[in-house]
């Protein structure tokens, strides 16, 4: 069995595969509030780390996915070569010479809300300055995604020279742990939360349950010509991608607008496919398939041992697509530094946007004795008890997905973000409900039309038909029912990182 060994890289040279790794992960582990409990023990097998001192696992919680882009499977063995050939990910022998490593290249901090009704997740660009926590060896600041890496090869060195007769799969499973400890002190030290659990797949496991599934449904905006890097290469619109072509998708990084900023859009816009795709494909509805899954899950899932998925699954019940909202942490810009290229970042403005939206304050009660509240608070259903979907018909791309992070913002249920046909004015639909149509007054009064009923819109939606002049509204909080965030911690919606990834009963456009 080959060794493990190897200098910590700063990049590999097709390093690229790691963002795929949580796609599918951060799907199963949403949505094993399915499980049936004919299969208790399969899904009480999962999890064997104790690289961190584990949280509850009912209630409010925080859980870090993390994706390997290593070549090499958990007990340090080189990937079968048509694997390997699948991803264009190198050779047995480019690996055996340090293609690839141990670094992150999926990190996304999620947090469940008390009851599973809803979650909120942050992408972490990979490529973000920082300085490391609880990392083994004298390297302290870097790339986020080289924590991992950095530890798991030093902890080994150390061991090989204490313990020369140590095996090389007691070497994997060591290294390994100290790799996930120093992720994930160091994603705590940049967000400020606490990390409850965390849930890491690698290389193998992805392709393995990609299989499992038969690949997943994707939008595109543009159509996407060849890559050769990722071997993507798509028609634009709605598609059904089989295994080879879900990881190129999640792989690519070259040639979309943002790099691999466009690339953390994909990963969440990946992971409510699959979440969809599960929920209505009746997978989780069959034993066999279920079973099928599960027996992936136990081979290449790792989470920490004191997490119970059971227990867990209970109140994760309602926790669909439509309920988890992705976002992607800010840079201030792009930086050199120590020969790479990196991302600048603000931790302090970083830690105010995560508690901002995973600790957010009670909107505080609205005044009724004044006449002007009452004029500028029309009587009637609060924002919230209305989904509002977005659609772009004009050409300012990313528009569609500003404009529900800042009706979101406002109060409002971000319903599904996509494009749709070419439109020369701004039109505002509601379904049936009270609720749907003094909502749509509201917001139809932002842009300056007037709201009508729609007859396909499903109850309690509104859905806002952007045209081609159409604008980011200023919204006011006494307009929307919010509150105005404390400074530093709103959440960006436009810049490199885009806005929200969001979906309802649906598969989200991105680039």
């Amino acid at each position: 069995m080959r060794s493990t060994a190897g200098r910590p890289r700063l990049r590999g040279v097709a390093g690229k595969s790691g963002y795929a790794l949580s796609c599918l992960l951060a799907a199963a582990t949403l949505l094993v509030s399915g499980f049936s409990y004919f299969v208790v023990r399969d899904v009480s097998a999962i999890g064997s780390s104790h690289a961190i001192k584990s949280g509850p696992s009912i209630g409010a919680q925080n859980i870090l996915l993390m994706g390997l882009e290593s070549r090499r499977d958990w007990n340090g063995n080189i990937l079968p070569g048509r694997v390997l050939a699948a991803l264009h990910s190198g050779n047995a022998q480019q690996v055996a010479n340090g293609t690839g490593g141990n670094d992150t290249n999926t990190l996304i901090l999620i947090h469940i809300f008390a009851g599973g009704q809803k979650a909120v997740g942050f992408s972490i660009p990979r490529d973000d300055w920082v300085k490391f926590a609880e990392t083994v060896g004298p390297q302290q600041v870097g790339k986020i995604d080289q924590a991992y890496g950095v530890s798991m090869y030093f902890k080994q060195a150390k061991l090989r020279k204490q313990h020369p007769g140590m095996s090389q799969d007691q070497l994997a499973f060591l290294g390994n742990e100290a790799g996930r400890a120093a992720a994930v002190a160091t994603v705590e030290k940049l967000t400020g939360v606490h990390v409850d659990h965390f849930a890491e797949v690698n290389l193998f496991g992805f392709w393995e349950v990609a299989k499992v599934l038969g690949g997943v449904g994707v939008c595109l905006r543009h159509a996407v010509p060849y890559d050769p890097n990722s071997g993507a290469h798509f028609r634009a619109g709605f598609q059904h991608l089989d295994a080879a072509q879900a990881l190129s998708f999640v792989r690519q990084r070259d040639g979309l607008p943002n790099g691999d900023l466009d690339r953390t859009h994909r990963q969440q816009a990946f992971i409510d496919s699959v979440i969809h795709q599960l929920r209505t494909g009746g997978v989780l509805g069959d034993l066999s398939k279920l079973q099928a899954l599960l027996t992936v899950a136990r081979r290449y899932v790792i989470t920490d041992a004191g997490w119970n998925l059971l227990d867990f699954a209970i109140q994760a019940r309602s926790l669909t697509s439509g309920n988890i909202t992705f976002r992607t942490l800010p840079i201030k810009g792009y930086g050199h530094i120590a020969g790479q290229d990196v991302n600048l970042v603000d931790p302090s403005r970083i830690k105010k946007i995560v508690h901002a939206a995973f600790y957010p304050k009670p909107a505080p009660p609205r005044a009724r004795h004044h006449r002007a509240a009452a004029t500028e608070t029309p009587a009637g259903p609060p924002p919230r008890s209305a989904t509002v979907d977005v659609f772009n018909g004009g050409s300012t791309t990313g528009l569609a997905g500003r404009v529900s992070a800042a009706l979101a913002q406002a109060g409002y249920r971000a319903g599904q973000v996509s494009n749709t046909a070419y439109r020369t004015s701004t039109a505002v639909l509601y379904g049936p409900g009270a609720a749907a149509r003094v909502n749509a007054g509201r917001i139809a009064a932002l842009f300056g039309v007037r709201a009508a009923p729609g007859t396909s819109v499903a109850a309690g939606h509104v859905e806002v038909m952007l045209g081609a002049s159409a604008t980011v509204p200023h919204i006011s909080p006494s307009s929307g029912g919010s509150v105005k965030p404390s400074p530093g911690s709103s959440i960006p919606t436009t810049g490199p990182q885009g806005g929200a990834v969001t979906a309802k009963n649906g598969i989200p456009c991105v680039n």
